[in-house]
């Protein structure tokens, strides 16, 4: 298991050791001890999973506000996803700034998006299936979001991504200069 630092602060990707054979392989995909040790003392009370029938599925960007904020381990289960973490934290110097990871079922990796990060992926494949692992329970009144397409966060989204693939919450997201702060640094 190798933790990998992207260009934000606390996002990483992680790479799994696949132990391979002529049956198929092995994978340790979440091991506590390791991922305190590099990510902090987070634990997971849910789990999501989420399957896109069509290439070029967007979905997001989500998060959920205090005292539900949630961080997310993401996996990709079958097919691949463009990823992609937007800092929200008002105090931060990266504050709108994003950082994305292709993750796919063949290459096995996952990415750990810390509590004050917006979330979401573009499908790269097909009956593409995302599973993710969040630190806090779903709650209703605390799921927001920002605009996918947002030019003050000027994500680079890959070319199939279709904006008709978008669900009604999904469209009528804010932008980013609408959102009050609602994450720190201290949090």
């Amino acid at each position: 298991m190798k933790f990998n630092s992207l260009d934000l602060a606390g996002p990483m990707e992680i790479e799994l050791s696949r132990f391979s054979d002529d049956r198929g392989y092995f994978v340790e995909t979440f091991r506590e001890m390791k991922f305190f040790e590099e990510a902090g003392e987070y634990r997971f009370v849910q789990d999501n999973q989420s399957l896109s029938t069509r290439c070029g599925t967007v979905r997001g960007i989500h998060f959920q506000t205090h005292p539900f904020a949630q961080g997310k381990l993401v996996s990709c289960l079958a097919g691949s996803v463009f990823d992609v973490a937007v800092d929200l934290r008002a105090d931060s110097p990266n504050y709108g700034k994003w950082a994305g990871v292709t993750l796919s079922a063949v290459k096995g990796n996952q990415l750990w998006i810390p509590p004050g990060f917006g979330h979401g992926f573009c499908t790269l494949e097909p009956d593409t299936v995302v599973s993710y692992k969040v630190t806090a329970y779903y709650s209703k009144a605390d799921d927001l979001g920002v605009a996918w397409d947002d030019p003050d966060i000027a994500i680079t989204w890959p070319a199939v991504a279709d904006a008709t693939s978008l669900s009604p919450k999904d469209r009528a997201q804010p932008a980013l200069a609408a959102l009050p702060p609602l994450f720190s640094l201290k949090d």
